[in-house]
């Protein structure tokens, strides 16, 4: 990730009531000190609560886009919640039923697209293919497009960094790899190889459409958020969403004989699969990186290096597709070790170019790699001041985010007791 964000922090997510406190203390988000400051764009809001819709209908699409992330820091301040994911001001709402809705225009528009790239597939292989487009989808698609509000691969998109999910295509990895490639987009150039990269998001969604319960119509909401009964025998949707196992007997034993622990012994066999491979991968575009840097360094010209630096960017992006999703290996284990052994494919071809590069500009193989093993060796290798990163972000969290709070409340935004404090 050497030259983005994401080399600075990365961490396991914690869950909905998290992400406003999340997004605010990770290193990535940087320490803006006024609304037209900091190194992220608006955008970085988008996931995390019911304040995007209601700005988005505020100030328009491009008008919410077009900012930097501070701005929308005394605006933005509960987290994730029932408005995200439910019409809370209507009828059907009031009576108790579960009135789904998606409330941000830009997924709207990409389940309308991969609707129609679906449906155009089907139509030439002659068979058949739900409907996406979420106002006419039936009730089962519409439980799992409502995670697709966030759980999906997105990029930034023009000038005003607008949210954009690359699904014209289709939503493998060879279809959205497509669509960026079309388009000449890139997340960054990495800051050794300078192969322009795609950072992959958390493709879940599209991972969970091309893996056995995807395909089957069992969804995020089945797993995820099971039906359960409360002590006067009311049956509702349990919203404390978890790890299935933890709620075996609404979950898996609805469809599956085996017990407990068989298959959690099967999950823990694919996981470890895709987590060996995985590993192998990153090693092969770990050191590709620093046989193009060699390359440079030597003198490699743009013309000779092209080539080799697409097969790193597309042999990365096949790691991240899979390393970047929430269980991959149990939503499609098939899926993610074909993605990553294609990956070693590309990172083979990439070395094996690189390889004759360097021999042409006379630098001795194998390139030596610097020590990465832990976060503080490859922040000292990358250049990166953590400390002073760290330090930057403990005065905005003690400065600037108060501020934005006691706006929020002084505007009725913000409540005394609210999820941001956790």
């Amino acid at each position: 990730m050497g030259g983005y964000a994401f080399s600075k922090e990365y961490n396991a997510p914690r869950g909905h009531a998290y992400a406003i406190t999340d997004v605010r203390n990770i290193l990535r988000t940087g320490a803006p000190k006024t609304a037209n400051d900091g190194p992220q764009p608006m955008a970085c809001w988008t996931c995390k609560g019911p304040d995007v819709p209601r700005l988005i209908a505020e100030w328009g699409e491009e008008g919410y886009f077009n900012a930097k992330w501070a701005k929308g820091g005394p605006e933005i301040v509960n987290s994730i919640g029932c408005a995200d994911c439910h019409d809370t001001t209507s009828k059907d709402f009031a009576e108790g039923k579960p009135a789904l809705r998606i409330a941000r225009p830009h997924v709207l528009r990409a389940l309308d697209h991969l609707n129609n790239a679906l449906q155009a597939k089907a139509k030439a292989e002659g068979k058949a293919q739900s409907d996406l487009s979420f106002n006419t989808a039936a009730r089962t698609e519409k439980r799992a497009e409502i995670c697709a509000n966030c759980h999906v691969e997105y990029y930034f998109a023009g000038d005003i960094k607008q949210v954009t999910f690359p699904w014209n295509n289709g939503q493998t990895v060879d279809d959205i790899e497509k669509y960026y490639d079309d388009i000449g987009f890139s997340d960054w150039t990495h800051s050794l190889s300078k192969a322009p990269m795609l950072k992959a998001q958390h493709p879940d969604f599209e991972i969970w459409s091309l893996g056995m319960h995807g395909k089957n119509g069992v969804t995020c909401v089945d797993c995820h958020m099971p039906k359960v009964q409360d002590a006067d025998g009311k049956v509702y949707t349990d919203h404390q969403i978890q790890n299935p196992f933890d709620a075996f007997d609404s979950t898996c034993a609805n469809c599956h004989d085996q017990s407990k622990e068989k298959l959690k012994e099967i999950v823990a066999s694919r996981k470890k699969d895709v987590k060996d491979v995985m590993g192998r991968l990153e090693d092969q575009v770990v050191k590709a990186h620093f046989e193009a840097k060699a390359a440079w360094d030597a003198g490699a010209s743009k013309e000779e290096m092209e080539a080799a630096l697409m097969d790193i960017r597309h042999a990365q992006w096949r790691w991240d597709y899979a390393a970047a999703s929430h269980g991959g290996h149990m939503h499609a284990p098939d899926v993610m070790l074909r993605v990553l052994g294609s990956g070693l494919d590309r990172a083979a071809d990439a070395r094996a170019k690189l390889a004759a590069i360097l021999t042409k500009h006379g630098v001795k193989t194998p390139v030596e790699i610097p020590d990465i093993s832990t976060a503080e060796k490859a922040w000292k290798v990358m250049g990166i001041d953590i400390e002073k990163e760290r330090q930057a972000k403990e005065e905005f969290l003690k400065t600037v985010v108060p501020q934005w709070e006691k706006e929020a409340k002084a505007n009725g935004k913000l409540a005394d007791d609210t999820a941001t404090k956790q």
